[in-house]
């Protein structure tokens, strides 16, 4: 019987899964999404709307399960859940990021759910809430998850 190693955290490359990824290029979504694709992360799109397209040359995934199943088959796993839906919308991406073993929960600009903050740190994840990841990257604040 053949075991399957656990896939690692990658600390050169972390995946990054952006839900509420839009396809439009005027959207502030995408324009984090392309920002740190283009800094060497992957950027794993979560999008129900989208499922079965392409956003950034990546697939698009119903939710966080089916692109970490995904990409489990690759080796890998995602690091960074980067959230763009509203803060009501929040408690059950936290659940499924602690299902997934990833380790942050990063809520956008505007962005705060103490609750589901409480829930994900409680399950040993990293959290930043009202904070844009692609400003904190390039002011090179980097919150020891980037």
């Amino acid at each position: 019987m053949t075991t399957l190693s656990k896939p690692e955290y990658n600390p050169v490359n972390p995946v990054i899964a952006i839900v509420g990824l839009s396809p439009k290029p005027d959207r502030p979504s995408y324009g984090v999404a392309r920002y740190m694709q283009e800094r060497g992360y992957r950027i794993i799109p979560v999008n129900p709307t989208h499922v079965g397209t392409y956003i950034l040359g990546e697939p698009c995934y119903a939710n966080l399960y089916d692109a970490a199943k995904a990409l489990a088959g690759e080796n890998q796993k995602i690091d960074i859940v980067d959230c763009f839906r509203k803060a009501e919308d929040i408690p059950p991406i936290v659940g499924e990021a602690i299902m997934i073993d990833a380790r942050c929960i990063w809520m956008q600009l505007g962005i705060v759910n103490e609750a589901a903050a409480a829930k994900a740190r409680a399950f040993g994840m990293q959290v930043e809430m009202d904070s844009c990841i692609k400003i904190e990257h390039a002011l090179g604040n980097l919150h020891g998850i980037l």
